[in-house]
C-alpha cells in the first residue's frame, strides 16, 4: 500500500502506477524525476536552506519543490525503499577534473539493486544521465555521454566507483562503495548552504534533464541543450520573466515565494548579472 505523501510524490512526477520492484520500473521512475523536478538552490540564495531528513524532502518535492544531490537523492531513495526497492545511499564528490579519486562528500549518490543487476542511478546531478546505468565498467551513450570505471586508491582497486560525464562543467564525479546514511552529509550541507564561497549562495540557478537535452538556467541566462549540437541562449529581461521560466520551463511550484522573496531573489539575480558583466569587461 503506498502511503498519502508518497501517492503525492508519484503524481508530481506523472506515475499512478509504479507497479512491483522492476527494472524497467525503476527506469520509468528515474526518467519521470528527471524530467519533471529541477535541481534548483532557491531557498538557499534567499537565506533559509531546507533540511535534509529524507521525509522533509519527501514532502517538499511533492509539494512542487525541487533541491539539490541531499534532497534530490535522498527523497528518491525513500521513495525507491517504499516501494519496495533495494537502495544504497553513497557518500560522493564532484571533481573539475578525470583524474583525481579524492572523495569530497558534497554528493548523496545511489545503486539500486533489482532483476539481478546493480544500477548507478542518481537524480541530482542536474545534468546527469536520464536513465540508471548499469553498474559496471563502461562508456554509455544516452544522448550525452556517459562513463563508469572502478575507482581505485592507495588502498586498493575497488573501493568505489568513478561516474564521467563528458558533457558537463563537473566531468567527474567519484563516490565510495560503502553504504551512507543522512548523517554523513549534514555537514557538508551545511557548508554548502551557508558558507559564504558556496557556489549554491553565490549563484542562482535551475536545470532540469530529459532523454533529449538539458534546460540550465543561471541568473538570467537560460540555456537549452541539445545533445546533437544545438544550443539556444536567451537573457531573461525582468523578473516576471524569471519566474515564468522556473514555473513552466523547470516545473517548480512558486506558491511558496512571496512578493517580498520574488523580489529579493531577482535582486541578487541581478547583483549576480552586474558583477558577471563587469568582470567580462576587466
Amino acid at each position: 500500500m503506498i502511503s498519502g505523501i508518497y501517492t503525492e510524490y508519484l503524481g508530481r512526477i506523472g506515475i499512478t502506477d509504479p507497479g512491483s520492484p522492476s527494472a524497467e520500473g525503476l527506469f520509468a521512475l528515474t526518467r519521470a524525476h528527471l524530467e519533471r523536478i529541477p535541481f534548483e538552490n532557491t531557498e538557499i540564495q534567499l537565506g533559509r536552506p531546507p533540511g535534509i531528513d529524507p521525509e522533509l524532502c519527501v514532502r517538499r518535492l511533492a509539494a512542487g519543490r525541487g533541491g539539490y544531490c541531499f534532497h534530490l537523492n535522498g527523497a528518491f531513495a525513500a521513495l525507491l525503499e517504499h516501494l519496495g526497492y533495494d537502495v544504497t545511499r553513497h557518500v560522493g564528490g564532484m571533481a573539475a577534473d578525470t583524474v583525481t579519486t579524492d572523495v569530497r562528500g558534497d554528493h548523496l549518490t545511489l545503486t539500486v539493486r533489482v532483476d539481478g543487476e546493480a544500477y548507478f542511478v542518481d537524480v541530482g546531478l542536474g545534468d546527469g544521465p536520464p536513465e540508471p546505468l548499469p553498474l559496471r565498467e563502461g562508456r554509455y551513450e544516452r544522448g550525452f555521454r556517459y562513463g563508469l570505471r572502478p575507482l581505485g586508491s592507495a588502498d586498493g582497486p575497488d573501493t568505489g566507483w568513478t561516474f564521467l560525464n563528458e558533457d558537463s562543467p563537473f566531468p567527474a564525479m567519484n563516490f565510495r562503495s560503502a553504504p551512507a546514511t543522512t548523517a554523513d552529509f549534514e555537514a557538508e550541507h551545511l557548508r554548502l548552504s551557508t558558507a559564504e564561497d558556496s557556489p549554491f549562495l553565490q549563484s542562482f540557478f535551475m536545470l532540469r534533464r530529459n532523454a533529449g537535452a538539458v534546460d540550465r538556467l543561471h541568473g538570467r541566462f537560460l540555456l537549452h541543450i541539445d545533445p546533437r549540437g544545438g544550443r539556444d541562449k536567451r537573457e531573461l529581461a525582468s523578473p516576471e520573466e524569471l519566474f515564468e521560466v522556473m514555473a513552466t520551463v523547470f516545473g517548480r511550484e512558486l506558491d511558496d515565494l512571496t512578493a517580498a522573496d520574488r523580489a529579493e531573489l531577482w535582486d541578487r539575480v541581478q547583483r549576480a548579472h552586474e558583477a558577471w558583466l563587469a568582470s567580462q569587461q576587466s
